[in-house]
């Protein structure tokens, strides 16, 4: 049981460290935003690579923060009939959630990949004149962050699994959707 704990702890950590490094993202992207809207209406300069650098640092944003969200316990929940749950049947919900987010995750992650082999072999860029080339290196991030995805449900599904099969365990140490 330890080596899987201490697994889901080094997930847990590598998760954090992606998703903080991703927020950092979004203090560039308002600042590129910034930039772009005084160019424009200040100067009568605008970029169409700057203007596409905003959504692909918004959609690295969103990509690499699942992850980090579902670390800190930050997912959307509905809590109708979940408030409402024993702790042990939260537990039961939370490790089949868990599961099948990781089986999903995987599938997304595997299903992407023939999605940006294709756009590395066209060579694929952006369709707009002086937009930015190398597409295919933000469609990459798409099975990466299912990855990451991935390995933060298995984490949470460790955690859950080791609470559930030790109380001592459940009661010093939850996953953050727990809290």
């Amino acid at each position: 049981m330890r080596p899987l704990i201490a697994f889901a702890d080094g997930a847990d950590r590598l998760v954090r460290v992606v998703g903080e490094a991703a927020a950092w993202t979004g203090l560039v992207m308002v600042l590129l935003i910034g930039f772009n809207v005084f160019a424009r209406y200040l100067f009568s300069y605008g970029s169409v690579a700057l203007q596409e650098s905003e959504w692909h640092l918004l959609a690295v944003s969103a990509l690499f923060g699942m992850s980090y969200a579902l670390n800190q316990g930050e997912e959307v929940r509905v809590d109708v009939l979940y408030a409402g749950f024993s702790p042990r049947t939260k537990r039961l919900v939370d490790i089949f959630a868990s599961l099948l987010l990781c089986l999903v995750s995987l599938a997304i992650a595997y299903l992407s990949i023939g999605f940006v082999l294709q756009s590395y072999s066209l060579g694929e860029g952006s369709a707009d004149p002086g937009g930015l080339p190398l597409r295919w290196v933000l469609k990459a991030c798409i099975p990466l962050a299912f990855l990451l995805l991935a390995l933060q449900a298995l984490s949470n599904l460790l955690l859950l699994g080791a609470g559930l099969l030790d109380p001592g365990f459940a009661n010093s140490r939850r996953p953050a959707s727990e809290s």
